[in-house]
């Protein structure tokens, strides 16, 4: 048996965030910045009574009907963020709950805005090694906005909520190929929320001290880094999946690529860095802004719902990075 990508399903907040609505905030306008450098025009925040879970759960129910599945089916449900709604206990628990999936074993994985690649990776894992284990839900669910310093412009106009699942199965066909996944750890303390942990618990002290916990860039890294990591990464991953298939891929094999969905210039300069036309990616991040570890299922989702996804037997890459910094890559033989 082979692990396949069964169905996608995808969830956005209803609120629309436009570029426009910072200008009287920062007292200038944003739009003309945000577009031509980042690619973002307008993005979506949760509403009050919202939290993570919620999005979650409304991106798993779309991927679980598309794959004619009840939430009883599923054997592990397996939830990628790093904004859960508790430090403790798993957010998937949660969905869990919220879902009726009472037979799934649940665990959250938190790799920043790499972690649904990781995750999607695992479950892959699971359905090949555990045979009695047929159905797993992989879902990158994102709701930064609770964790925005509406003052800062670098990161206020940035981040967005939301949240994208796949349903992964068991298969008599290809479908998970290969994974590789590196980090320049070093710059963990250059990016995140750095409050609400052992290393800056949430007290009353340190929050007077602090403040609030908020995403922070606290120090730089490389403007050009996933432009320079993506490429070779994604080579590794081609020579891995080679090796296993016994013929040579290259990235002119590759039908469809899905990146972290937080820089439309990266991007583009990455489909020149591999002779690849735009043509074969998607991106939504002018629409849903960035949404961490929800965009690259957002994305895949997205393609499909717009007639532009993956065709039978294509070859899907994902590739993904984010805070720490991780990066995870992985292919797919489409259903």
């Amino acid at each position: 048996m082979y692990a396949r990508i069964v169905s996608t399903g995808s969830y956005v907040p209803e609120q629309i965030v436009t570029n426009a609505e910072f200008a009287p905030r920062f007292g200038a306008s944003v739009d003309d910045w945000l577009v031509n450098h980042i690619g973002i025009r307008e993005r979506r925040f949760m509403a009050a009574d919202q939290v993570t879970s919620d999005l979650a759960v409304a991106a798993g129910r779309i991927a679980l009907a598309r794959a004619g599945l009840e939430p009883a089916a599923l054997d592990r449900i397996i939830v990628a963020t790093d904004t859960p709604d508790y430090l403790s206990p798993a957010t998937a628990a949660v969905v869990q709950a919220k879902l009726g999936a009472r037979r799934a074993g649940v665990f959250d994985v938190n790799s920043a805005c790499a972690g649904w690649v990781i995750a999607l990776d695992l479950a892959a894992k699971i359905i090949l090694t555990e045979p009695e284990e047929q159905a797993v839900l992989v879902i990158g669910a994102y709701g930064m906005s609770r964790f925005l310093d509406g003052n800062d412009k670098k990161t206020a106009t940035l981040f967005a909520d939301g949240a994208g699942a796949v349903v992964v199965g068991a298969s008599p066909a290809p479908g998970w190929l290969a994974t590789v996944t590196t980090a320049a750890g070093e710059y963990h303390d250059a990016l995140g929320i750095y409050t609400g942990g052992t290393f800056r618990p949430a007290t009353a002290e340190n929050l007077t001290q602090s403040g609030p916990p908020v995403v922070q860039f606290l120090r730089p890294f490389p403007a050009t880094f996933n432009v320079e990591q993506w490429p070779p990464l994604i080579e590794q991953l081609l020579a891995r999946a080679s090796a296993r298939l016994g013929t040579r891929l290259h990235p002119d094999d590759v039908d469809c690529y899905y990146f972290t969905q937080v820089n439309l210039r990266a991007i583009e300069a990455t489909m020149t860095a591999l002779g690849q036309p735009l043509a074969k990616t998607h991106w939504i991040m002018d629409r849903y802004g960035y949404t961490g570890s929800a965009c690259l299922p957002m994305a895949l989702d997205d393609a499909i719902a717009q007639g532009q996804g993956p065709k039978p037997d294509s070859l899907v890459l994902f590739c993904a990075s984010g805070g720490g910094i991780s990066l995870a890559a992985s292919l797919w033989q489409w259903p």
